[in-house]
Parts: structure tokens; sequence; C-alpha cells
């Protein structure tokens, strides 16, 4: 029994829903099945099953009175946004407290390790709305696979893909031969912005984003620009130097969190740390000193249990920076 309305986008919409036999609230993604679209995410839901993904319940097609197929997802819900969470601090001119940034991107680069290298998936669209989170336990949820896809060497890909703010600068430059680097880029530019309460590249248009870009990281160099895509090396660009990343954010900023955004935001895909590397990164952190690291040991701990739910009110507040 649907409730109300919950989400909605170029897919269709989302509701949340009540199961009548059970009670439990669900989510019900609404696609409409156009012909023209090879849609691959009812494929894709079915291989997942991990802790920081949404999990697919149950799916079914309806039809309208014009004779149009919908492909139902019924899925868990979740409450929350990563993007609600921002803006809500953001409007109170306050930044979310660090701890917070902490926990939720370990878990996003979790999901990101399991769809890579477990599943062997790309997402191609993250950005906070796609980061779903409880608030009571603060666990959080890659949702909308919509655009995923299992991406072959050797076989062209659709370029103009993701939301903009969060756009991989090879996707700008039009490759079609891309990697999981793009959701790498994505995953950056989210942690940005959970560090800086709004987007590190706010483009208004596609070329505009590749602006905002240069302002930060400087003018790509020619051996940057080909390996994003061959095909612009002859590009000419004005030469802008990259502007410094610890002046970017608040001088208090922890210089790890600084440096793990530089490592996720690099022209050059090959250069970005990947999902799997940087949870190796965090696991690796359990032996040092819990007051020195951007991502302290009591946090990796909740994380040992795969399946294991966390709730914030088991995490010490004498140890919250």
């Amino acid at each position: 029994m649907a409730e109300r309305v919950v989400g909605h986008g170029s897919f269709g919409l989302v509701f949340q829903a009540k199961c009548l036999e059970t009670g439990e609230t669900v989510a019900i993604k609404k696609v409409l099945q156009d012909k023209r679209y090879k849609n691959r995410e009812l494929q894709t839901m079915r291989l997942l099953d991990h802790p920081n993904v949404v999990s697919l319940k149950h799916c079914f097609f309806s039809t309208t009175e014009k004779d149009e197929l919908y492909l139902n997802l019924v899925l868990e819900y979740v409450p929350e946004t990563i993007h609600r969470v921002i803006k809500h601090y953001y409007k109170m001119n306050q930044r979310l407290p660090l701890i917070y940034v902490k926990l939720y991107f370990y878990q996003i680069c979790r999901a990101l390790a399991y769809i890579h290298n477990s599943i062997g998936v790309c997402h191609r669209d993250i950005k906070p709305q796609n980061l779903l989170v409880n608030p009571h336990t603060h666990q959080v949820k890659l949702c909308d696979f919509g655009s995923a896809k299992v991406l072959v060497k050797g076989e062209p890909n659709i370029s103009y893909i993701c939301s903009r703010y969060y756009r991989a600068p090879e996707l700008i430059f039009g490759a079609t031969e891309y990697t999981t680097a793009i959701d790498i880029w994505s995953a950056g530019c989210v942690l940005a912005e959970l560090l800086l309460g709004q987007p590190l590249f706010p483009g208004e248009s596609g070329v505009d984003q590749l602006v905002e870009i240069i302002k930060v990281l400087g003018t790509p160099t020619r051996e940057e620009i080909k390996c994003m895509n061959p095909n612009y090396t002859e590009f000419k660009f004005p030469q802008i130097k990259a502007h410094p990343w610890h002046k970017i954010f608040h001088k208090r900023m922890p210089p790890e969190a600084v440096d793990l955004v530089s490592r996720l935001l690099q022209y050059s895909p090959n250069l970005r740390s990947t999902a799997v590397s940087i949870k190796f990164q965090l696991d690796q952190m359990k032996n040092y000193s819990l007051n020195d690291l951007f991502f302290p040991q009591y946090l990796l701990l909740y994380f040992s249990v795969c399946k294991g739910v966390v709730s914030m009110s088991k995490i010490p507040p004498s140890s919250c920076p």
C-alpha cells in the first residue's frame, strides 16, 4: 500500500509503502520500461548483497491505461539521504561533525569496493542523493542502480552519464572507454562536500563543470588529457595554476582528510586511489594512536563484522573529535 512519494527523477518515482502482510515499511521504485533503452537495474539488483547497499525485496510489473509498462522494485526503506544531512547542517551554518564524515565515508568505500571488485559493476551516478542513511544507526546504503553497468574493456559506453557536480573529467572530455575510476572521482566529490557543506565543483553546464575543476586542479597537462581521452591531446586550454588543497578547506581540517580528497580527485583515472586500497589503508590504521588518525580505530572496529549494524550510541562521546 503506497503512502507517499519520497523521491523522483528521470526514471520515475519512489514511494514509501507498507507491506499489508507484514506491516513492514518499504520503498517502491516505479520505472517506466522504455524499449529504446536497456534497463539493467533489476538484473544488477539481483546480484547485490551487502550491508552498505540497499537490498531488493521483491519486484513486479504494472501497466497503465495507456498500456505503459512499469517495473516496480520493492526495496528496503531508509528514511534519510546524505544530501539532506549535509543540507541540514549547512542551513544551520554548521559543518557536519567529523565523526559523521569518517563514519559515512568509510561505508561509502565499503560499498564501492564491493560493487567494483566482488560484482564487477560501475555505479555511474554516485552522489549524496544516492547515499541513504539511517538517522538512528548511521548505517549508509548505496542506492539507485539505474545507471549501473558492468564495464567491459574495449566496449564503448555512453559518456553523458553521472550527475554534473560529480561527473569525472574524462566523461566531460567525452571518453567512452572509462573505468570504475569515474565512481572514485564522484566519491571524492562527495567526501569534499561532506567536509565543506556544499559541492566542490558546482558547474552550471558541462563546459562550466570543467572550468570549476580547472579552478581547483589547475590546467591538465598533455599527458593527463591523453589519459582522460586521447582524442583531446591537441586541445588548447588557458594555463591556470592548481589551487592549494589546504586553502580550500577550513584551516583546522585534518591534513589526512585533505590528502585523501586530493588522492581521489586526480585528472588521470589510473592515479586515483581505488575503493579497495582506501578501505585497506583505513583498516591498517587500527594499530596507530587514535588522536592522530582521520579514521580512528573505534570506528573501524564496528565494521569488522560484515553484517553488523553501527550504533552511534556505542561510540564513546569522549573519543569524538
